[in-house]
């Protein structure tokens, strides 16, 4: 019986507000998908994501796939993406982690997921690890060259030293993208730290509805004090749905927002799809907020809108007092997506 090949801990990237330059750097779009490392070993195959849990149960198509290389040994650094019309989707993505065996197979060949590789460890008996980036990327080129044409579900993940293609890819960030990463070409592999990779991401703005808030844990003077506020945009049909929340609030500025909505405090805000309500996003944290009138709009930054939300927690920018809550729509925040969509991306890493 064939071993399970052991697990290498993956490079980390620090986050960085801008692009670095330099002829030490090499630029990569940042895909939004589960990064994975996947390691071969005869016909064992193992999937990891970066906190080393195991994926290989989700993707079977994937360690399928890997059986097929010629290459019988070998560790590839990589992202899983699920492809959806030119585009890349997170949202089908998620749906791949799912208990039941049966639901896995059925979803494998629904929406079968693609390696997008982008870091070569080792091929055959030889570790590349301790080779600098300048060495490891040819040797990884080469072996997708002479084995991914026979394997769809392999790609080569797109790379340029050049400073006008990692910005073309910060602009265009959305779809299947959130940024850039900048990996240092003088290092070996860093696995499990920072040092080599650095990730810079494109942030958008939208203004919302707030809907109401929770409760933080601290208690200021006797009373409790906000700690998030919750968003929300209406549709076509003026439902106002929650899409997400903020939580990046000053401490300065906690005891007066807390008494500016608790006194619009009222039963109900979210007429649509609302906190706590049946959706794989709910949690028990999530039942716990306090529903407010819709009157107060406000702008808030953030990196990505998948699925009908925000897929990570946003940061307000500003008050809008000159905005109508109604203003406030999904529709307006998908037509900002959809003029960032990422399809020139997305079509380079075609077959």
């Amino acid at each position: 019986m064939a071993t399970r090949p052991a697990h290498t801990a993956a490079m980390e990237a620090r986050s960085v507000e801008a692009i670095p330059i330099g002829k030490e750097w090499q630029y990569e779009p940042k895909w939004d998908g589960f990064r994975c490392l996947l390691a071969r070993d005869g016909d064992a195959v193992a999937m990891f994501s970066k906190s080393g849990q195991d994926l290989a149960r989700y993707f079977p198509e994937v360690v399928a796939a890997a059986r097929t290389l010629r290459e019988q040994s070998f560790v590839l650094d990589g992202e899983l993406v699920v492809q959806v019309g030119r585009h890349f989707s997170f949202d089908d993505l998620l749906q791949r982690i799912h208990p039941a065996a049966s639901r896995v197979k059925k979803l494998s060949m629904e929406t079968p997921a693609l390696f997008l590789a982008f870091d070569l460890l080792k091929k055959g008996k030889t570790s590349l690890a301790a080779e600098t980036l300048t060495k490891r990327r040819p040797q990884l080129e080469d072996f997708a060259a002479r084995h991914f044409p026979g394997a769809p579900l392999f790609r080569l993940s797109p790379a340029s030293p050049k400073l006008r293609d990692a910005q073309r890819w910060l602009a265009s960030a959305g779809g299947g993208s959130d940024g850039v990463i900048a990996k240092r070409l003088d290092l070996p592999y860093q696995a499990g730290n920072r040092d080599g990779m650095q990730k810079i991401k494109r942030y958008r703005s939208a203004d919302c509805v707030i809907g109401g808030f929770r409760y933080g844990e601290n208690v200021q003077a006797g009373r409790k004090i906000i700690g998030s506020v919750l968003l929300g945009l209406y549709d076509a049909e003026g439902l106002l749905h929650h899409v997400g929340f903020s939580s990046g609030i000053k401490a300065k500025d906690k005891p007066a927002l807390t008494d500016k909505l608790e006194a619009i405090k009222q039963d109900r805000s979210f007429t649509g799809n609302a906190p706590g309500g049946p959706s794989r996003w709910s949690t028990k944290r999530s039942s716990e907020w306090q529903p407010v009138k819709p009157k107060h709009v406000v702008e808030v930054s953030y990196d990505h809108f998948t699925g009908g939300r925000f897929r990570h927690g946003t940061s307000i920018l500003k008050w809008r007092p000159d905005k109508r809550p109604a203003q406030c729509t999904l529709e307006q925040v998908k037509q900002k997506v959809a003029r960032k969509l990422i399809s020139s991306i997305a079509s380079a890493v075609q077959a």
